[in-house]
């Protein structure tokens, strides 16, 4: 069984004030497999959030459907863990509590809640900043709270919509290679969101290309590199070919849209 099959799915967003409605995605169909890391990748604009949206449940599809491990998607759900690219944090919880927000939702006891705290602040780096607020933390530490809180939960599918996007360069590396550690031990199913071509490859096992607005699916591209992955194989003639096929894709797609 696949960990999610959509079928079908389109999205039509009714025009405002009665203006003419936007085509968001034509008929999609994808099945991703249980512990793939697939990255979604394409031009501004062409659906790629809405579609990750719809995995999560946050917005209906027009046409179609998704299923999550045989279960039909009809609105969040503890199955699935979403981390946006704004910092989505509580502002009013410590870093502990943010992460642990879930867990008190499920009325976990207090034991357990502090041991799987514990163990997500160490694997994110932030050992020591337990008690900080939001707002004492930089982007890329508010980033790593949010990929706890969503994998404290121990859900089955792991949903990124560009997290590292307002980054810089080399938070972003940093984080992208912290991510892909606790994927390798864990080999959650991962659906990542990405405008960026290596970000793209350097991650996913599998990058779905979507087209310019309204968006479907272009290309289905493998990305057989080894594991573990080190930011230095971005220089790797394996890697650039890949970066060279994926941009020809993007550039077609983005000269729609210009």
């Amino acid at each position: 069984m696949s960990a999610v099959v959509i079928k079908n799915v389109s999205r039509i967003f009714p025009g405002v004030r009665g203006g003419v409605p936007t085509k968001a995605l034509t008929p999609i169909n994808v099945s991703v497999a249980e512990n793939d890391f697939v990255t979604i990748l394409g031009p501004s604009g062409c659906g790629k959030s809405t579609l990750l949206r719809i995995v999560a449940g946050l917005e209906e599809p027009t046409t179609g459907s998704v299923t999550v491990r045989g279960r039909t998607v009809t609105g969040p759900g503890a199955d699935r863990g979403m981390v946006f690219q704004s910092y989505t944090l509580f502002p009013w919880l410590t870093v502990a509590q943010n992460i642990a927000f879930g867990l008190r939702e499920k009325k976990m006891s207090k034991g357990e809640r502090d041991a799987i705290v514990a163990d997500y602040v160490s694997k994110v780096g932030l050992t020591g900043f337990e008690e900080h607020w939001p707002k004492q933390l930089s982007g890329g530490m508010q980033q790593r709270v949010a990929i706890a809180r969503a994998l404290a939960n121990d859900p089955a599918i792991l949903l990124l919509d560009e997290p590292f996007g307002a980054l810089d360069n080399q938070t972003r590396g940093l984080m992208q290679e912290l991510l892909l550690t606790i994927w390798e031990a864990e080999r959650k199913t991962v659906l990542f969101v990405t405008h960026d071509i290596e970000e793209a490859i350097f991650l996913g096992s599998r990058c779905l290309v979507m087209t310019a607005r309204p968006g479907r699916i272009k290309a289905d591209v493998q990305i057989p590199l080894a594991h573990p992955r080190h930011y230095r194989m971005k220089a790797e003639p394996d890697f650039l070919e890949l970066k060279m096929r994926l941009t020809e894709e993007i550039r077609e797609e983005a000269k729609k849209v210009a």
